[in-house]
């Protein structure tokens, strides 16, 4: 099954094609400048300390359950104190949230935001970086101390030190310069990714922006 995508592509490769409508979304009425607009108030709500806490509700669950239709795909860190549905003051079915440790892309990463962007006509993709990032810190070692990390957790500074070596003679604080270096380098990596994301950039369906999230002062920035 190739969940309806590239339908072309799946019948000249003989691959079967879900049935209508059982994967695939309408999508949201939202074009991305207002989808980015709506990310941007609920963080303002949520830092202000006036959260609605909006589609949480039991009649909000029962309608998502039969289909989802969500905004924006948000790609940001695994941190615990990095929420997006919280931050954003957002509510079920409103998000499409993927969280790795750095917010650094693996194949299953992009497939997923493909999916999100072919099946569910979703309109905005924001990756979100947030200070003292400990991956970050954690790449920033490798690149300037020369640390040896265990297991498999050099995989993520791996991903992460190009940002790092471009940002690393530049004035200010180098976790926090390679962090907005991270989220933008993921951001651009993603515009480029062919074929389905870096088609729709250029058709204009869709907008892939990188942010920065304060955890002190609960603010998401646009980078």
């Amino acid at each position: 099954m190739l969940f309806g995508l590239r339908p072309a592509l799946a019948r000249a490769a003989g691959v079967p094609l879900s049935p209508a409508g059982a994967f695939s979304g309408e999508g949201t009425d939202l074009t991305a400048e207002q989808a980015l607009a709506k990310l941007m108030e609920g963080n303002a709500r949520y830092l202000a300390s006036k959260a609605t806490h909006p589609d949480q509700t039991a009649e909000r669950r029962i309608a998502v359950a039969k289909s989802q239709t969500p905004f924006a795909v948000i790609l940001t860190c695994s941190d615990s104190r990095v929420a997006p549905e919280l931050l954003f003051d957002q509510g079920l079915g409103d998000l499409f949230v993927l969280r790795t440790a750095g917010n650094v892309l693996a194949d299953v990463v992009t497939g997923s935001i493909e999916y999100a962007i072919e099946e569910l006509k979703v309109p905005l993709v924001m990756v979100l970086g947030h200070e003292r990032c400990g991956a970050v810190v954690a790449a920033v070692d490798v690149v300037t101390k020369g640390a040896k990390l265990p297991g498999h957790i050099a995989a993520l500074t791996t991903a992460i030190a190009p940002a790092v070596t471009e940002i690393k003679d530049k004035p200010g604080d180098i976790v926090d310069n390679a962090v907005r270096a991270n989220a933008v380098m993921v951001s651009k990596e993603l515009s480029v990714t062919e074929p389905i994301l870096a088609e729709a950039v250029h058709d204009k369906t869709i907008m892939i922006v990188a942010a920065r999230y304060d955890l002190d002062e609960g603010k998401v920035e646009l980078l």
